[in-house]
């Protein structure tokens, strides 16, 4: 296989980066939805909604063609889900990434390269939530090419521009479907440290966004706090 390399990000990589994060995050949404029928509150739903039809109209067959297009419906809801994720992410950030961070102070976007071709991306901005930590966001490795180290490398990357910037600390979030991203962040040192719900909806599903968090101890003192 042809080796890898970290670069930053070039103007010319947009539309490849765009199309890569799009990738990435639907194909969560199988996971996503495999896990909202594991709820016992949907699972409470599709039985009183198979009961009440079968009642309804006496018949099997109807009671279970409700509950297949109460299944359609839901699967339908968890990819517009996702697809209204990347619409805001395509609609926000990752419409002018020079903008968002390169040309604004202490960010930083990469990407990794096998062949000419981009197949990795990571982002880092200075967190909102956690003051003297850098942020890491919107990782994303092609399926392609997962398992040769790559969201690794894109990883340590960001920790070491924060490590170069002064930052005390990274912290990232991730999904609770997301099981290969939070074995790759616990094996670099991230430990979650908090857990919320992106919406009611995700409420009513017990679906929600992991927090995680790697100190790195302050080098000059001058992010960390």
């Amino acid at each position: 296989m042809a080796s890898f390399r970290i670069r930053p990000f070039r103007e010319q990589d947009s539309d490849a980066v765009r199309a890569l994060f799009a990738r990435g995050i639907l194909e969560h949404a199988p996971a996503g939805f495999r896990h909202v029928l594991r709820s016992a509150r949907v699972r409470l739903a599709l039985l009183v909604l198979f009961v009440g039809a079968r009642a309804g109209g006496g018949s099997w067959v109807l009671g279970l063609g409700a509950v297949g297009l109460a299944l359609v419906l839901l699967w339908l809801l968890v990819r517009s889900i996702s697809a209204e994720y990347v619409r805001d992410a395509l609609g926000t950030d990752l419409c002018d990434i020079p903008g968002t961070y390169l040309r604004a102070p202490d960010c930083g976007f990469w990407v990794a390269e096998v062949g000419g071709s981009v197949v990795g991306m990571v982002a880092a901005v200075p967190s909102r939530d956690a003051p003297g930590a850098l942020e890491l966001r919107r990782m994303s490795v092609s399926r392609e090419q997962r398992g040769r180290g790559l969201a690794r490398a894109l990883c340590r990357e960001v920790m070491a521009f924060a490590r170069a910037r002064g930052f005390g600390a990274v912290v990232l979030s991730t999904s609770m479907v997301q099981v290969a991203a939070q074995r790759l962040y616990e094996g670099q040192g991230f430990r979650r440290v908090g857990a919320s719900s992106p919406s009611l909806l995700g409420t009513i599903l017990h679906f929600q966004i992991f927090h995680y968090r790697c100190d790195l101890g302050a080098r000059d003192g001058t992010k960390a706090e």
